[in-house]
This record gives structure tokens, C-alpha cells and sequence, in this order.
């Protein structure tokens, strides 16, 4: 029983939120399991310690060292990688100081523009899986405008990313539009539509005007350099303006969901929508609009991909899975603009620090991958967290 001293001291208070499990600590304990889960996929993967388990009755202590080389090893690459390599703080390190956080950062904006059209869609209601198809239309219509318009600075880069915008917008209001007249599945609509765009990507890169000219390969023609985005703290650092755009991006969805008008009739058809119609609301138009949003904020992140990419022209890659990474994004951020930012930075760490990573410590980029998605396993199953930490559930609450 928890006496009133301990509901009213602060560490009471934390124990008593951390016994009711809410949906903070529940993310928090699943981020601890997929790292628990991640720290014995290393184990296994680590030759040395497969090495020591082999006389593990003679010498045991061997395999727990090892063990612990393995995992320390790993994740603190993954730390330097992602945030700040300790090897830079004492000239051991040709690294930028704030080079991994910039490779985070840079990672994590079209993470966050497209968790946003995710999450943006689940809370009207639908399950806006089309991010793939909708980000690489926007990333073609901003290209397009990129190698072919030929503007000053900065108005061009305005101009390419409201071409991408309404790409993308253009490519969700499809789906939107289908959902509202026919009531076609949107998961079926947006899944066909990201065949359609990946594959007129392809045809894209094999049309002369649109490929590069004089190359056999699936490339465009370079982008302006007017129209690319502009590195934030100097050409040294990867990060550049399309983080500002996302951050704003984030913003404009928090008002949107929280104080607008149409942000509450979206809530109110993804809660009810047969109540939402009984109220007077057009549950249709709804569809039509969220997936107007939702595509224009993937087209935003092809934007950020086609204009501030490593690359400067446009490859058959352009997506680089991110519209897939957006659904975990979401996921993981429970679909709320600040939730989606947090986990859209947390993404990009994992991204950026992978690669260092397997560099440094030869362990497979894919354990990475394994933890993010071990880490939305375990939010969507809090009962099985619950049962880890030994919670009590809502019900015996």
C-alpha cells in the first residue's frame, strides 16, 4: 500500500506514475526491451563470444566478458554515431564534433514530415500506408521543377518545394477521394498507388528530358543549386533547412489537431464517424481533406529528399524506405505531433549511429533495424509489457 508521504513526495509520485503504466512509461519500458532484446541479438552475432561459449563450463567468466565488450562496444558506437563521438573531444577523432548529431538531425527531418502524414491520417481514421507513393511524387514534381526551372535562389527552392507539396497532396487526394465515392479500402488504394508511383519513377528515369543526359543509368538531371536546400551550419554538417521546415511542419499539426475547427472534426470522424455524420458532419469531405494534408506533408518529405538528399539528382532510391519508416514513426509517437517529433529524432539517431555502428564494431546495420521494430512490437502489446514489469492492468487499477 502506498502511504500518503510517498503520493506526495516527488520519487513518490514517479513510483506511483511508473505502477499505473501509463502510456510514457509504457513506451519507455518497450525502448528497454527492444535494447535487452538488441543487446542479446549482438551476443549471438559476436564471433568472440560464440568463441568463448564454446569451453563456457570451464572458463565462464570469458563469455560474460566478452558478452559485455560486444553490447558496450555497439551501443556506444551507436552513441558516437548518433550524437557526439567521445573521439573528437581529444583530437583522437577526425570526426566533427557536432557531425553525428548533424547526420541525426538530417535523417530525422523526412522521418518526422512523414510520420506526420501518418499519424495526421490515424487520427481521422484511416490508415494512410501510401507515404512510399505520396513522398516519391513530391520528390518528382520537386525535382522536375528543380533541373527545369531555372530561378534565383531561394525563390526557387520555394517554388520546387510547393511543387512537391502539391504532388504529394495530389497523390493522397486519390486515395481520399476514392475512400469518400466509392468506399475503397485506403490501405488497398495507397498500397496499388505506390506501385503506380515507384514504378512511373522508373519510366521517369529512362525518358530523355527526365534522365540524366548522356547516362545509361536511372538518374536525373542534377538539380539547380538554387533550388537545393541550404546546409544550416556550413557545408561541413549534412543538416540543412528541411529540418526548419519540419519542425514547422510539426507545429502546423499540433495547431491544427488542438485548435482548429477542422482539427476537431477530424478527431470527431476518426472517433465516431457514424456519430460525426449524425452531428452533421461530412464524413466524406473529411477523407478527402486529411489525405490532401497527409499527402502534402509525405510530398514535403520527398521535397526534403530530392532537394537536400546527398544526391543531387533524383534516383530510382529516392524514397530510401522512409515511407514505411513513417508508419513506425507514427506508431511509436501514438500519432501526436510532439510524440512524432520525438520519435522522428530517435529514428534518425538509430539511422545515424547503425551505420557507424557496423563501420566500427562489424555488427550487422540489421540489429538496428531489428530494435526499431522490436520497440513498436512492444507498444502495440502493453499487456505483454504489463506482464514483463509485472503492472497492474487497467482493470485492477
Amino acid at each position: 500500500m502506498t502511504t500518503t508521504e510517498e503520493r506526495t513526495s516527488p520519487v513518490g509520485r514517479a513510483i506511483d506514475t511508473v505502477r499505473e503504466g501509463g502510456t510514457v512509461v509504457i513506451t519507455v519500458l518497450a525502448f528497454v526491451c527492444a535494447i535487452v532484446v538488441g543487446a542479446v541479438l549482438i551476443i549471438i552475432a559476436d564471433e568472440a563470444t560464440r568463441t568463448a561459449m564454446g569451453y563456457f563450463f570451464a572458463y565462464p567468466w570469458d563469455t560474460f566478458a566478452a558478452a559485455w565488450h560486444a553490447v558496450s562496444s555497439a551501443y556506444l558506437a551507436l552513441f558516437e554515431g548518433a550524437i557526439l563521438d567521445l573521439g573528437s573531444l581529444t583530437g583522437e577523432s577526425n570526426v566533427p564534433l557536432f557531425g553525428p548529431i548533424s547526420d541525426t538531425l538530417f535523417n530525422a527531418a523526412p522521418l518526422i514530415l512523414g510520420g506526420l502524414s501518418v499519424g495526421l491520417a490515424f487520427r481521422a481514421g484511416l490508415f494512410n500506408i501510401g507515404g512510399q507513393g505520396q513522398l516519391i511524387a513530391g520528390a518528382i514534381c520537386a525535382g522536375w521543377v528543380g533541373f527545369t526551372w531555372h530561378m534565383p535562389v531561394l525563390l526557387h527552392l520555394l517554388v520546387a518545394m510547393i511543387a512537391g507539396l502539391v504532388g504529394g497532396a495530389i497523390w493522397g487526394g486519390i486515395a481520399g477521394w476514392l475512400k469518400a465515392q466509392t468506399g475503397a479500402h485506403e490501405v488497398i488504394s495507397t498500397i496499388m498507388l505506390n506501385y503506380i508511383a515507384l514504378y512511373l519513377l522508373f519510366y521517369l528515369l529512362s525518358v530523355p528530358g527526365f534522365q540524366a543526359e548522356g547516362s545509361n543509368q536511372a538518374i536525373s538531371i542534377p538539380i539547380d543549386a538554387t533550388a537545393r536546400f541550404p546546409r544550416l551550419f556550413g557545408s561541413g554538417l549534412s543538416v540543412n533547412g528541411s529540418l526548419v521546415i519540419a519542425l514547422l511542419a510539426a507545429l502546423a499539426c499540433w495547431w491544427l489537431l488542438t485548435r482548429s475547427t477542422l482539427g476537431f472534426r477530424l478527431r470527431a470522424v476518426g472517433a465516431n464517424q457514424f456519430a460525426a455524420r449524425t452531428a452533421g458532419m461530412n464524413v466524406g469531405g473529411s477523407y478527402v481533406t486529411v489525405m490532401l494534408i497527409a499527402g502534402a506533408l509525405s510530398g514535403l518529405a520527398g521535397s526534403a529528399q530530392a532537394l537536400g538528399g546527398n544526391n543531387v539528382a533524383i534516383t530510382g532510391d529516392v524514397d530510401a524506405s522512409i515511407g514505411f519508416d513513417a508508419i513506425t514513426v507514427a506508431l511509436l509517437g501514438r500519432s501526436k505531433p510532439l510524440g512524432i517529433l520525438a520519435a522522428g529524432l530517435l529514428f534518425g539517431a538509430f539511422k545515424a549511429g547503425g551505420f557507424a555502428m557496423q563501420a566500427s564494431e562489424n555488427i550487422p546495420v540489421d540489429i538496428v533495424l531489428v530494435v526499431q521494430s522490436l520497440i513498436v512490437l512492444f507498444i502495440a502489446a502493453p499487456p505483454l509489457i504489463r506482464a514483463i514489469f509485472r503492472l497492474p492492468t487497467r482493470e485492477a487499477q
